[in-house]
């Protein structure tokens, strides 16, 4: 079925857009497409000197798969542009340092703007580079150990770089999505990434393109430096002049401070000192894994499940149960679940797929709103003595003048939601029996309040323990889970089953903070030159949009030098 064509040609040649909803098995085939293009659009097979496929979606709603796709045919001449746009990225030496606390995509991107806007990148990561971060997420696995400074969350690239790589955003108001996708391309991804409706560049990819990343900062006169922790902003008459660092070496200049959803000593830090933050909502639930064949079989309404024409399916649930929202997260279909924990006494759990998305297994966060009101409405405790005199012993340290009713406020109200992430994903712990194997339980079972006797097999490579996820997670979130799930289940027969398991906990969906900034300067309320940015700030979710924020907080930082 074709919808519509244009075309530009001269006497000898021409280039024709068609729009095409077509088979798998004819998508798949550059060959195959050439010859149903002649057929159906009368074309000379043999003047068809080249294909390129612009936009690609899969149409599953029907028993009949197809493929949705727009594609642009060039008959008897060859493209002669590249297939993405190339950003002109000029040396910067000399020029005015900024100072990018993060390497993760809203730093890197931001970075890259600064240089594109002639200032000086600095950019502090408190992790390893993205090859020797490898290394100890390794050792997570095998050894049951996290190194609070290397792990899927801190490190070059950020919580991305080994949590899949998918690259769609909800967000499209915000920035330019196109843009973003483009520079990755500049940098080694593949230009599949423009053309797929849910674009994905896969964990064993993008550690490369976050290298050329750097290698262009660093090539264009900008620093990057690892295994460098910022301990605390320099603060003079309301205005950032720098930081200070675990090395010892002090950064001058305004700072975008992008530094992730788990960076809780920024946040600590940012209370005791006085620069406005305040809770946010988050989500929390479990990760929810089913056999790949399985979920193939549901979304493509085939016991065949995808066969060789079609990639691993993916699956989206959203609903409502009392008055919070349910659905599912970061869905990474034929691929596998991994331990996020970033420090001492955590289980966290997130998911990853490679490029190929061949696993035997897809899973999801299957995740319940939380806010900070719930907190107190729903009585959750998650205070006792010895909790409160550490917390108050941490902010002590980060600012020795605060007072108890200082003190108080901090932990009751700003950090609140933080607190609560913690206590959960350290009961997790305890329920893995103090290492990084897992608490699980069987999908059905947890609706029925059962124990699971037996597990099915996972790809989470520290192992699973069974434990009744119904009875220890708070009431609030297990309750609703279980109703949306069954929900989920009759909306897509097969999908609630003892053939899934679901791994706890998947807490790390957004930051449980935000750091307040100005709207139209993106400067923070109360401190001038220093720029809050991204996930770890409150203001994106997921790559694509931080790396959006992370190029519009360098753009302000390019107003803040020319006011």
């Amino acid at each position: 079925m074709i919808f519509f064509d244009t075309f530009v040609a001269n006497s000898k040649s021409m280039i024709q857009e068609y729009q095409l909803r077509i088979l798998p098995e004819i998508a798949a085939n550059e060959q195959r497409l050439k010859e149903y293009l002649s057929k159906e659009k009368g074309l000379n097979l043999r003047d068809i000197t080249a294909t390129r496929i612009l936009k690609r979606s899969i149409d599953a709603r029907q028993r009949t798969i197809f493929v949705n796709l727009k594609v642009r045919v060039y008959i008897r001449e060859m493209p002669k542009d590249d297939e993405y746009e190339h950003t002109i990225y000029n040396k910067v030496e000399g020029k005015p340092q900024v100072i990018v606390v993060g390497a993760g995509p809203g730093g890197l991107f931001a970075a890259l703007r600064l240089i594109e806007l002639g200032l000086r990148p600095v950019v502090i990561e408190r992790g390893k580079d993205v090859r020797e971060r490898k290394k100890d997420l390794a050792q997570i696995s095998r050894e049951h150990t996290v190194d609070p400074e290397s792990n899927y969350s801190f490190g070059e690239g950020g919580a991305g770089a080994y949590s899949d790589g998918k690259l769609y955003t909800r967000s499209k108001k915000r920035g330019n999505v196109d843009k973003i996708l483009n520079v990755f391309c500049q940098h080694g991804a593949s230009t599949a990434i423009l053309v797929d409706a849910h674009p994905h560049i896969g964990t064993d990819k993008l550690p490369r393109v976050i290298e050329n990343m750097r290698n262009t900062i660093i090539e264009c006169g900008g620093e990057v430096h690892f295994q460098t922790r910022m301990e605390a902003l320099i603060i003079e008459n309301a205005e950032v002049k720098g930081i200070e660092t675990n090395t010892g070496k002090t950064f001058l200049g305004p700072v975008i401070l992008a530094t992730g959803h788990s960076a809780r000593d920024v946040y600590r830090w940012l209370a005791a000192n006085n620069v406005a933050i305040e809770a946010k909502g988050i989500a929390v639930g479990v990760r929810l894994e089913h056999p790949a064949m399985l979920i193939d079989q549901i979304q493509y309404h085939s016991k065949e499940g995808r066969g060789k024409y079609l990639p691993a399916a993916e699956y989206s649930f959203v609903t409502q149960v009392e008055g919070r929202g349910v659905y599912s997260f970061c869905m990474c279909p034929g691929g596998f679940i991994v331990p996020a924990a970033s420090g001492p006494e955590q289980v966290v759990v997130n998911g990853m797929s490679p490029s190929n998305r061949g696993s035997r297994w897809s899973n999801s966060g299957m995740v319940v709103e939380v806010q900070p009101e719930d907190l107190i409405n729903e009585e959750v405790k998650v205070d006792n003595g010895e909790s409160v005199a550490r917390r108050n012993e941490q902010l002590l340290a980060l600012n020795p003048n605060l007072n108890s009713a200082q003190l108080s406020e901090i932990n009751s109200q700003l950090l609140s939601v933080l607190h609560f992430q913690e206590e959960q994903e350290r009961q997790c712990w305890l329920q893995g029996g103090r290492r990084q194997t897992a608490p699980a339980q069987r999908m059905q079972d947890f609706t029925r309040k059962k124990l699971s006797y037996d597990l099915p097999e996972s790809s989470y490579s520290p192992g699973l323990i069974s434990s009744p996820l119904h009875f220890w997670m708070p009431e609030f979130i297990s309750k609703r889970l279980s109703l949306g799930f069954q929900q989920f289940g009759r909306y897509s027969h097969g999908f609630l089953t003892n053939e899934a398991v679901m791994i706890g906990i998947e807490t790390r969906t957004s930051s449980p903070v935000r750091i307040v900034r100005d709207k139209e300067t993106l400067q923070h309320t109360t401190v001038r030159g220093l720029f809050p940015c991204g996930e770890g700030a409150g203001y994106a979710g997921g790559i694509v949009s931080a790396g959006v924020d992370g190029e519009r907080c360098a753009e302000a930082v390019a107003n803040y030098f020319n006011r």
